[in-house]
């Protein structure tokens, strides 16, 4: 057998090079061994960080105003009060059960049992500095958070006052010292109850506004009406005096050419007169029917954008005065109008347009912001549904300076 072996070369490698092939693998074992208890090792210490990472982004109270901006959900009103007066008065009822929940020391729970070099007294003492301690700390976060609230920041200013109530707890616990929830969620309503409060007294003062805008718009008006009254009658008066030293001139003339010269210019003047009636008649129902005016379509691509329409209403004599002032400095370019409606009841008209709009309106919030981004066409089908008589709209927004400063911007 073993010359069988020889000849096919499959006779065992000697003793030494056995040696070394035992020695390398046991070299490879052990470095394997080693990186294995490494990658376990690293394993494990990824876990922890992991587990870090999770506990720290719980705690993370995001700051950034930006961020919250991008983050903040919509907020659900807890309060259902219509007035300033009732969020006061609640406001003043949570303010007097946080002041009557300390004085009863329901607002921190204590342990009353410590002693001080083996004095009770001292040992109370020491508690209650603590304790005055704590709650002057939680009031004083509290207070800031209060004062700061905002719509995009009132989620985030609750989670520091919880997380501000978990960390002043932990100081306390060596003692046996915390803040009670009941206290807690006093401080919670009390944020909430400023939030909103804030924002009612935001939309009373903003509809105080629109009331004295309203109040402008008509004293304007009634001040055109009565200049154009005034006007009218030095008109009216004139023609009448006009008239009746035509027809003096007419009876005493003996001249047939010039009679017929006269009794033209006195049909002329009559005509006139007749005109003015109509026009008189005109101001005359625009000042007794304070619902007649004018429902006005108008855009600004150069500040909102194409699609994007303002649709108001005015009781001026001559509605483009109020489209020009709504282009003052605080737009960048002049608005375009592409319809001017008149309507025996403008509001009504504008109020159905708004109805029929709601859901392209921009601010969904405040409905006194009556911009929306629909298409003229539609606007136009709307108007001729709800008014019978023909209106023509233009459809190009001209956008003059808007367009030229585009071109200029271009050159440079």
């Amino acid at each position: 057998m073993q010359w069988l072996k020889n000849i096919l070369g499959l006779n065992h490698p000697d003793e030494k090079e056995l040696a070394i092939v035992r020695a390398e693998t046991e070299k490879y074992r052990v470095e394997t061994e080693k990186l294995k208890n490494e990658i376990s090792l690293l394993t494990s210490n990824i876990n922890k960080l992991q587990l870090e990472l999770d506990e720290k982004k719980n705690n993370l109270i995001t700051v950034n105003e930006e961020q919250l901006l991008q983050e903040f959900g919509l907020y659900e009103p807890r309060y259902k009060f219509q007035t300033l007066e009732s969020f006061n008065n609640r406001l003043k009822n949570i303010r007097k059960d946080q002041k009557d929940i300390i004085k009863d020391k329901d607002a921190v729970i204590e342990n009353t049992t410590w002693t001080v070099n083996g004095s009770k007294r001292e040992g109370r003492k020491m508690v209650s500095d603590v304790t005055k301690l704590l709650i002057r700390a939680f009031n004083s976060e509290c207070e800031s958070l209060v004062d700061k609230v905002k719509f995009n920041n009132i989620e985030s200013a609750e989670q520091r006052m919880r997380k501000t109530f978990e960390i002043i707890n932990r100081c306390g616990r060596v003692l046996s010292i915390h803040i009670s929830d009941e206290y807690l969620n006093l401080k919670l309503d009390e944020l909430h109850l400023s939030y909103e409060y804030a924002v009612r007294k935001q939309e009373e003062k903003d509809l105080l506004a629109e009331k004295r805008e309203q109040i402008r718009e008509e004293q304007i008006a009634l001040r055109e009406i009565a200049a154009m009254k005034q006007k009218i009658i030095k008109e009216e008066t004139h023609f009448q005096q006009a008239i009746a030293e035509k027809k003096k001139q007419l009876y005493e003339s003996n001249d047939r050419q010039i009679q017929l010269t006269l009794i033209n210019k006195i049909k002329e003047l009559e005509q006139k007169l007749a005109a003015l009636e109509k026009d008189k008649q005109d101001v005359l129902n625009r000042e007794q029917n304070t619902r007649a005016g004018y429902v006005y379509i108008i855009s600004n691509i150069g500040a909102f954008g194409e699609n994007v329409y303002k649709i108001g209403v005015t009781r001026r004599l001559d509605p483009t005065e109020r489209v020009r002032e709504l282009g003052d400095a605080s737009v960048p370019f002049k608005f375009d109008i592409h319809a001017m409606i008149f309507s025996e009841d403008a509001p009504a008209l504008e109020n159905e347009l708004h109805k029929t709009f709601e859901d392209y309106r921009l601010n969904k919030l405040n409905k006194r912001r009556e911009f929306f981004r629909v298409p003229l066409s539609e606007i136009e089908r709307v108007v001729k549904h709800y008014h019978a008589k023909e209106i023509e709209f233009q459809e190009l927004a001209y956008a003059d300076e808007f367009r030229q400063s585009l071109k200029m911007k271009t050159i440079i």
